[in-house]
């Protein structure tokens, strides 16, 4: 194992404490800290220290795949880390955003190639499912729900413009893709009375306090009511939510581990001064009802716990020691990177052992062996899904 420093991304719906406190900085921190990434995306890619200098990830898995990754990712995936690992914390409403399926993106990242650098939407060829773990209680929009009861939502504020989206709505899962298209397309500049018009109906319940509270950063974005076609979720600690590909969602707040398909494809939909591309959004978008999209770990072993998703892109689990545990061995296969969470451990694949503190982490070979954790405290264990 090796130690492992992630870039800390800057996005202004960042909090100002969650990270670096995580990391044991002075909070509040100089400016928002949105994301800790720890993996070898172009975007932001991890080092590691060698001779003194920090070494990208990125050069570092294309001087060795076979050994970084194994055989059977290279196989797979080609020779790059097929996952990325975050810590993810908001303070303010992310944007509402889907992301595209494996051919939606060799498809959308092939044609943008002749599109100017403005009117682009993907930033590489590869899809983007995820899996958010909450480490706080976590608010989240994602995938639609029932129409009928967002028809009724939007009915409730008495606004006669909405009359179209909601006749949309309530012909069921088919009304989904209209009803979208209507407000995304509303006329901008009738956008902010539209929503004003909404928030003096004075309407009461938690979706008039859902809208409220996103116009209160966006007033004058559809994008507000687009989020009443949301399951709108509240997670506890250790739950998580799984996001496929083409379900719309957003994280409105709190902090948690973030674990994807190694992509920075983002195709947005509202709830940002970001472009939107309506079009794209809808040939990604899935319309159809999400069932219940919350995960709950299941039990490996008495210390360990894992979140299942049906993909073999990462797999996640989670590791707790204790001062009258022994050591924790964790059979891994393919590339791995743990990111301590409390506590004091140190983590060993029979190459040597790595001390980490709180928002540390560390990176191991595929080659190397199982991994054997030892201290008191918490990790999370990211690694490719192949068994």
């Amino acid at each position: 194992m090796e130690p492992l420093h992630g870039p800390i991304r800057d996005y202004p719906w960042g909090s100002r404490s969650a990270i670096a406190g995580l990391q044991g900085r002075p909070v509040p921190s100089a400016g928002p800290e949105a994301e800790l990434w720890l993996g070898a995306h172009p975007g932001a890619p991890a080092t590691v220290h060698r001779d003194g200098a920090a070494v990208s990830l990125l050069d570092l898995l294309a001087a060795e795949p076979g050994r970084w990754l194994g055989e059977r990712a290279v196989e797979r995936f080609g020779p790059r880390l097929p996952f990325l690992l975050k810590v993810l914390a908001a303070d303010a409403p992310l944007s509402l955003q889907a992301h595209p399926d494996a051919e939606q993106a060799r498809s959308g990242y092939a044609a943008d190639a002749a599109r100017p650098a403005g009117e682009r939407n993907y930033v590489d060829p590869h899809h983007k499912p995820e899996l958010l773990v909450a480490l706080s209680p976590f608010e989240a929009l994602c995938g639609f729900r029932d129409p009928a009861a967002s028809a009724a939502a939007l009915a409730g504020f008495g606004v006669p413009a909405l009359d179209p989206v909601v006749t949309a709505l309530r012909g069921g899962a088919a009304g989904l893709r209209d009803a979208v298209r209507l407000l995304l397309s509303w006329p901008p500049a009738d956008r902010a009375t539209l929503v004003a018009d909404v928030l003096a109906a004075e309407a009461a319940g938690p979706d008039a306090e859902l809208v409220r509270g996103l116009a209160a950063h966006y007033p004058a974005d559809p994008g507000v009511l687009v989020a009443l076609l949301l399951h709108h979720v509240r997670l506890a600690p250790d739950e998580a939510i799984w996001m496929p590909a083409g379900n719309l969602h957003s994280y409105l707040g709190g902090t948690g581990v973030e674990i994807m398909a190694a992509s920075d494809n983002v195709l947005r939909g509202g709830l940002t001064p970001k472009r939107v591309d309506v079009d794209e959004l809808l040939r990604v978008l899935r319309f159809e009802v999400l069932g219940d999209p919350v995960v709950t770990p299941e039990q490996v072993s008495d210390e360990v716990v894992r979140w299942p998703v049906p993909v073999d892109d990462f797999a996640l689990h989670r590791v707790r020691t204790g001062a009258a545990t022994p050591p924790v061995r964790l059979a891994v296969s393919g590339p791995r990177v743990v990111l301590c969470r409390s506590g004091r451990l140190s983590v060993d694949d029979g190459a040597g052992a790595v001390p980490l503190r709180p928002g540390q982490a560390a990176i191991g070979p595929a080659d190397a062996g199982p991994l054997v954790l030892d201290g008191e405290g918490e990790a999370y264990v990211a690694t490719a899904g192949l068994g």
